[in-house]
């Protein structure tokens, strides 16, 4: 069941990632998927209300990973 629920985030994750990039694309269409991960250095990202949404619900699905990984690996042992 832990691999079935892997399966689904990395599909979830990478469906967000594609999200995430598009609209990114959609206020600077010369921006990479590397770029989106400092949207820092972009101020016209991180002015915008909606990238900002988008890259939230990835951070949010992420951290969801990372603490069913925590919890498998607790117990297993």
């Amino acid at each position: 069941m832990t691999a079935d629920f892997e399966s689904l985030f990395e599909q979830m994750i990478a469906q967000q990632r594609g999200k995430v990039l598009a609209v990114a694309r959609t206020i600077n269409p010369r921006l990479t998927e590397d770029d989106i991960l400092s949207p820092q250095d972009f101020p016209e990202l991180i002015e915008d209300s909606r990238f900002n949404y988008e890259d939230g619900l990835l951070a949010g699905l992420i951290s969801a990973q990372i603490a069913l990984r925590a919890l498998t690996r607790e117990r297993l042992g």
